[in-house]
Protein backbone atom coordinates (compact mmCIF):
# COMPACT_ATOMS: atom_id res chain seq x y z
CA UNK A 1 0.00 0.00 0.00
CA UNK A 2 1.09 3.56 -0.74
CA UNK A 3 2.11 6.07 2.46
CA UNK A 4 0.80 8.98 3.28
CA UNK A 5 1.96 11.98 1.29
CA UNK A 6 1.34 15.05 0.74
CA UNK A 7 1.17 14.81 -2.84
CA UNK A 8 -1.03 12.27 -3.59
CA UNK A 9 -2.62 12.92 -6.50
CA UNK A 10 0.82 12.47 -8.27
CA UNK A 11 1.64 9.49 -6.27
CA UNK A 12 -2.11 7.71 -7.62
CA UNK A 13 -0.60 8.51 -10.55
CA UNK A 14 2.54 6.88 -10.54
CA UNK A 15 1.31 3.83 -8.44
CA UNK A 16 -0.78 3.46 -11.84
CA UNK A 17 1.91 3.73 -14.22
CA UNK A 18 4.14 1.09 -12.07
CA UNK A 19 1.28 -1.02 -11.75
CA UNK A 20 1.10 -1.31 -15.66
CA UNK A 21 4.33 -1.82 -16.35
CA UNK A 22 4.81 -4.81 -13.66
CA UNK A 23 1.89 -6.39 -15.81
CA UNK A 24 3.53 -5.72 -19.48
CA UNK A 25 7.11 -6.48 -17.79
CA UNK A 26 4.99 -10.01 -16.51
CA UNK A 27 3.64 -10.01 -19.66
CA UNK A 28 7.14 -10.58 -21.38
CA UNK A 29 8.40 -13.31 -19.16
CA UNK A 30 4.57 -15.36 -19.34
CA UNK A 31 4.30 -19.05 -19.65
CA UNK A 32 3.32 -21.18 -22.46
CA UNK A 33 0.20 -21.78 -20.40
CA UNK A 34 -0.67 -17.89 -20.25
CA UNK A 35 0.05 -17.14 -23.80
CA UNK A 36 -2.28 -20.25 -25.25
CA UNK A 37 -5.01 -18.89 -22.32
CA UNK A 38 -4.57 -15.41 -23.85
CA UNK A 39 -4.76 -16.12 -27.68
CA UNK A 40 -7.92 -18.54 -26.63
CA UNK A 41 -9.34 -15.51 -25.46
CA UNK A 42 -8.52 -13.44 -28.43
CA UNK A 43 -9.48 -15.93 -31.11
CA UNK A 44 -13.21 -16.52 -28.88
CA UNK A 45 -13.28 -12.39 -28.66
CA UNK A 46 -13.00 -12.35 -32.31
CA UNK A 47 -15.39 -15.09 -33.03
CA UNK A 48 -17.98 -13.09 -30.91
CA UNK A 49 -17.55 -9.86 -32.48
CA UNK A 50 -17.36 -10.99 -36.42
CA UNK A 51 -19.67 -13.95 -36.43
CA UNK A 52 -21.73 -13.22 -39.23
CA UNK A 53 -18.82 -12.71 -41.72
CA UNK A 54 -16.76 -15.70 -40.19
CA UNK A 55 -19.59 -18.31 -40.49
CA UNK A 56 -20.64 -20.03 -43.68
CA UNK A 57 -24.38 -19.91 -42.59
CA UNK A 58 -26.83 -17.82 -40.83
CA UNK A 59 -27.33 -18.53 -37.30
CA UNK A 60 -30.78 -20.09 -37.73
CA UNK A 61 -30.57 -21.07 -41.31
CA UNK A 62 -31.94 -24.96 -42.38
CA UNK A 63 -29.16 -25.51 -44.87
CA UNK A 64 -29.56 -29.25 -45.43
CA UNK A 65 -32.65 -31.47 -45.88
CA UNK A 66 -31.04 -33.81 -43.84
CA UNK A 67 -30.79 -34.06 -39.73
CA UNK A 68 -27.87 -34.88 -38.12
CA UNK A 69 -25.92 -35.57 -41.48
CA UNK A 70 -22.68 -36.70 -40.77
CA UNK A 71 -19.19 -34.41 -40.80
CA UNK A 72 -18.71 -33.35 -45.09
CA UNK A 73 -16.76 -31.24 -46.79
CA UNK A 74 -19.57 -28.89 -46.91
CA UNK A 75 -20.28 -29.31 -43.48
CA UNK A 76 -17.54 -29.43 -41.54
CA UNK A 77 -19.59 -30.50 -38.38
CA UNK A 78 -22.48 -31.84 -39.89
CA UNK A 79 -25.69 -30.58 -39.37
CA UNK A 80 -28.56 -30.27 -36.37
CA UNK A 81 -31.77 -32.05 -36.10
CA UNK A 82 -33.42 -29.81 -37.92
CA UNK A 83 -30.81 -29.16 -40.70
CA UNK A 84 -28.74 -25.98 -39.55
CA UNK A 85 -24.63 -26.30 -40.46
CA UNK A 86 -22.99 -27.38 -36.64
CA UNK A 87 -20.25 -25.08 -37.20
CA UNK A 88 -22.13 -21.58 -37.89
CA UNK A 89 -23.60 -22.38 -34.48
CA UNK A 90 -21.05 -23.00 -32.76
CA UNK A 91 -19.63 -19.56 -34.38
CA UNK A 92 -22.77 -17.85 -33.14
CA UNK A 93 -22.68 -19.43 -30.06
CA UNK A 94 -19.40 -17.31 -29.59
CA UNK A 95 -21.22 -14.08 -29.41
CA UNK A 96 -24.34 -15.60 -27.58
CA UNK A 97 -22.87 -17.69 -24.96
CA UNK A 98 -19.71 -15.32 -24.26
CA UNK A 99 -21.15 -11.88 -25.25
CA UNK A 100 -23.97 -12.47 -22.78
CA UNK A 101 -22.00 -13.97 -20.02
CA UNK A 102 -19.22 -10.81 -20.34
CA UNK A 103 -22.77 -8.35 -19.78
CA UNK A 104 -23.56 -10.15 -16.76
CA UNK A 105 -20.43 -10.62 -15.26
CA UNK A 106 -20.04 -6.44 -15.78
CA UNK A 107 -23.40 -5.72 -14.17
CA UNK A 108 -22.96 -8.00 -11.56
CA UNK A 109 -19.49 -6.10 -10.86
CA UNK A 110 -20.71 -2.58 -10.94
CA UNK A 111 -23.38 -3.84 -8.69
CA UNK A 112 -21.64 -5.88 -6.14
CA UNK A 113 -18.61 -3.87 -6.55
CA UNK A 114 -20.30 0.29 -5.80
CA UNK A 115 -22.30 -1.45 -2.90
CA UNK A 116 -19.49 -3.30 -1.26
CA UNK A 117 -17.03 -0.59 -1.11
CA UNK A 118 -19.55 1.70 -0.35
CA UNK A 119 -20.87 -0.54 2.53
CA UNK A 120 -16.90 -0.60 3.86
CA UNK A 121 -17.14 3.01 4.27
CA UNK A 122 -20.90 3.73 5.15
CA UNK A 123 -22.35 3.78 9.01
CA UNK A 124 -22.82 0.51 10.36
CA UNK A 125 -26.27 -0.10 10.20
CA UNK A 126 -26.13 0.45 6.67
CA UNK A 127 -23.56 -1.98 6.78
CA UNK A 128 -25.17 -4.69 8.62
CA UNK A 129 -28.59 -3.90 6.54
CA UNK A 130 -26.63 -4.96 3.13
CA UNK A 131 -24.53 -7.45 4.57
CA UNK A 132 -27.51 -8.87 6.14
CA UNK A 133 -29.45 -8.96 2.35
CA UNK A 134 -26.20 -10.09 0.69
CA UNK A 135 -25.79 -13.21 3.26
CA UNK A 136 -29.32 -14.03 2.86
CA UNK A 137 -29.16 -14.39 -1.00
CA UNK A 138 -26.08 -16.21 -1.03
CA UNK A 139 -27.59 -18.82 1.15
CA UNK A 140 -30.07 -19.87 -1.10
CA UNK A 141 -28.54 -22.26 -3.69
CA UNK A 142 -27.17 -20.23 -6.83
CA UNK A 143 -29.01 -22.40 -9.47
CA UNK A 144 -31.96 -23.43 -7.66
CA UNK A 145 -32.61 -20.00 -6.89
CA UNK A 146 -32.19 -19.06 -10.88
CA UNK A 147 -34.52 -21.56 -11.57
CA UNK A 148 -36.86 -20.57 -10.06
CA UNK A 149 -36.95 -16.90 -10.51
CA UNK A 150 -36.57 -17.94 -14.57
CA UNK A 151 -39.94 -19.68 -14.39
CA UNK A 152 -41.51 -16.65 -12.53
CA UNK A 153 -40.05 -14.31 -14.97
CA UNK A 154 -39.72 -16.14 -18.19
CA UNK A 155 -36.09 -17.39 -20.06
CA UNK A 156 -35.80 -14.24 -21.97
CA UNK A 157 -32.05 -12.38 -22.05
CA UNK A 158 -32.98 -9.51 -19.89
CA UNK A 159 -34.11 -11.96 -17.44
CA UNK A 160 -31.08 -14.34 -17.56
CA UNK A 161 -28.60 -11.53 -17.43
CA UNK A 162 -30.41 -9.40 -14.02
CA UNK A 163 -31.30 -12.29 -12.46
CA UNK A 164 -27.41 -14.15 -12.82
CA UNK A 165 -26.11 -10.60 -12.23
CA UNK A 166 -27.96 -9.93 -8.86
CA UNK A 167 -27.35 -13.41 -7.76
CA UNK A 168 -23.78 -12.90 -8.51
CA UNK A 169 -23.14 -9.81 -7.07
CA UNK A 170 -23.22 -11.32 -3.44
CA UNK A 171 -19.41 -12.84 -3.73
CA UNK A 172 -18.28 -9.56 -5.25
CA UNK A 173 -20.07 -7.44 -2.70
CA UNK A 174 -18.08 -9.44 -0.18
CA UNK A 175 -15.17 -9.24 -1.90
CA UNK A 176 -14.98 -5.89 -2.40
CA UNK A 177 -16.40 -4.52 1.42
CA UNK A 178 -13.58 -7.01 2.33
CA UNK A 179 -10.75 -5.46 0.39
CA UNK A 180 -12.09 -1.88 0.74
CA UNK A 181 -12.29 -2.31 4.54
CA UNK A 182 -8.41 -3.25 4.73
CA UNK A 183 -7.73 -0.20 2.76
CA UNK A 184 -9.64 2.12 4.86
CA UNK A 185 -8.21 2.06 7.60
CA UNK A 186 -4.87 3.01 6.35
CA UNK A 187 -3.10 6.25 7.20
CA UNK A 188 -3.48 7.47 3.70
CA UNK A 189 -7.41 7.60 3.85
CA UNK A 190 -6.93 8.83 6.88
CA UNK A 191 -4.75 12.01 5.92
CA UNK A 192 -7.04 12.21 2.66
CA UNK A 193 -10.23 12.77 5.10
CA UNK A 194 -8.32 15.04 7.22
CA UNK A 195 -7.33 17.47 4.30
CA UNK A 196 -11.53 17.80 3.71
CA UNK A 197 -12.12 15.14 0.76
CA UNK A 198 -15.15 14.66 -0.20
CA UNK A 199 -16.42 10.27 -0.38
CA UNK A 200 -16.03 9.76 -4.28
CA UNK A 201 -12.55 11.57 -4.72
CA UNK A 202 -11.67 8.90 -1.81
CA UNK A 203 -13.27 5.93 -3.24
CA UNK A 204 -11.87 6.57 -6.44
CA UNK A 205 -8.54 8.08 -6.16
CA UNK A 206 -7.41 6.15 -2.80
CA UNK A 207 -9.27 2.79 -2.06
CA UNK A 208 -10.25 1.84 -5.73
CA UNK A 209 -6.84 1.64 -7.18
CA UNK A 210 -5.52 -0.77 -4.47
CA UNK A 211 -8.34 -3.03 -4.37
CA UNK A 212 -8.29 -3.27 -8.27
CA UNK A 213 -6.01 -6.08 -8.77
CA UNK A 214 -7.88 -8.40 -6.73
CA UNK A 215 -11.56 -7.44 -8.51
CA UNK A 216 -9.60 -8.04 -12.16
CA UNK A 217 -8.46 -11.41 -11.06
CA UNK A 218 -11.83 -12.02 -9.22
CA UNK A 219 -13.98 -10.54 -12.68
CA UNK A 220 -12.21 -13.44 -14.69
CA UNK A 221 -13.14 -16.48 -12.23
CA UNK A 222 -16.45 -14.83 -11.72
CA UNK A 223 -16.81 -14.68 -15.35
CA UNK A 224 -16.26 -18.36 -15.22
CA UNK A 225 -19.04 -18.99 -12.87
CA UNK A 226 -21.83 -16.71 -14.84
CA UNK A 227 -20.67 -18.12 -18.24
CA UNK A 228 -20.70 -22.00 -16.89
CA UNK A 229 -24.17 -21.17 -14.85
CA UNK A 230 -25.93 -19.73 -18.40
CA UNK A 231 -24.54 -22.70 -19.87
CA UNK A 232 -26.19 -25.05 -17.67
CA UNK A 233 -29.87 -23.44 -17.13
CA UNK A 234 -29.22 -23.36 -21.48
CA UNK A 235 -28.86 -26.93 -21.00
CA UNK A 236 -32.06 -27.48 -18.61
CA UNK A 237 -33.89 -25.79 -21.41
CA UNK A 238 -34.27 -22.53 -18.97
CA UNK A 239 -31.50 -20.53 -20.14
CA UNK A 240 -30.71 -18.70 -23.95
CA UNK A 241 -33.82 -20.02 -26.34
CA UNK A 242 -33.73 -21.21 -29.68
CA UNK A 243 -33.27 -19.97 -32.26
CA UNK A 244 -30.79 -18.26 -30.71
CA UNK A 245 -27.47 -20.85 -30.46
CA UNK A 246 -25.99 -21.15 -27.33
CA UNK A 247 -23.39 -24.20 -26.40
CA UNK A 248 -25.15 -25.52 -23.58
CA UNK A 249 -28.36 -25.98 -25.57
CA UNK A 250 -26.54 -27.25 -28.50
CA UNK A 251 -25.02 -30.22 -25.90
CA UNK A 252 -28.73 -31.13 -24.60
CA UNK A 253 -30.40 -31.01 -28.07
CA UNK A 254 -27.76 -33.11 -29.52
CA UNK A 255 -26.15 -35.66 -26.40
CA UNK A 256 -27.78 -38.79 -26.94
CA UNK A 257 -25.92 -39.35 -30.49
CA UNK A 258 -23.02 -39.98 -28.18
CA UNK A 259 -24.05 -43.27 -27.60
CA UNK A 260 -24.11 -43.97 -31.45
CA UNK A 261 -20.55 -42.52 -31.67
CA UNK A 262 -21.02 -38.97 -33.03
CA UNK A 263 -19.08 -36.46 -31.49
CA UNK A 264 -20.60 -33.80 -32.60
CA UNK A 265 -22.21 -33.05 -29.17
CA UNK A 266 -18.60 -32.77 -27.57
CA UNK A 267 -17.61 -29.93 -30.03
CA UNK A 268 -19.55 -27.25 -27.89
CA UNK A 269 -18.70 -29.17 -24.62
CA UNK A 270 -14.97 -28.34 -25.38
CA UNK A 271 -15.56 -24.69 -26.26
CA UNK A 272 -16.78 -24.02 -22.99
CA UNK A 273 -14.28 -26.54 -20.85
CA UNK A 274 -11.50 -24.80 -23.42
CA UNK A 275 -12.43 -21.47 -22.61
CA UNK A 276 -13.01 -21.41 -19.03
CA UNK A 277 -9.30 -23.50 -18.37
CA UNK A 278 -8.04 -20.24 -20.51
CA UNK A 279 -9.51 -17.53 -18.06
CA UNK A 280 -8.28 -19.23 -15.20
CA UNK A 281 -4.53 -19.52 -16.93
CA UNK A 282 -4.68 -15.90 -17.90
CA UNK A 283 -5.86 -15.10 -13.77
CA UNK A 284 -3.02 -16.96 -12.46
CA UNK A 285 -0.75 -15.15 -14.32
CA UNK A 286 -2.24 -12.00 -12.89
CA UNK A 287 -2.36 -13.03 -9.38
CA UNK A 288 1.55 -13.98 -9.54
CA UNK A 289 2.03 -10.38 -11.13
CA UNK A 290 -0.33 -8.41 -9.11
CA UNK A 291 1.24 -10.37 -5.89
CA UNK A 292 4.37 -9.80 -6.69
CA UNK A 293 5.58 -13.33 -6.57
CA UNK A 294 7.27 -13.67 -10.21
CA UNK A 295 9.00 -10.33 -9.86
CA UNK A 296 12.17 -12.10 -9.68
CA UNK A 297 12.09 -13.60 -13.09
Amino acid sequence: MRPSDTNLPARAVRYRRSRTGLVWAGLRRASLTTWLGLCVILLYAILALFAPLIAPYGEADVVSSQPFAAWNSTFLFGTDQLGRDVMSRIIYGARNSVGIAFITTTIAFLLGGTLGILSAISPSWLDHVLSGVADMLMAIPQLIFALILLALFGSSIPSIVMIIAVLNSTQIFRLARSSARNVAVMEFIEVASLRGERTLWIIVREILPNIMPTLIAEFGLRFCFVFLTISALSFLGLGIQPPSADWGTMVRESATFISYGNITPLLPAAAIALLTVSINFVVDWFLDIASGLRDDQ
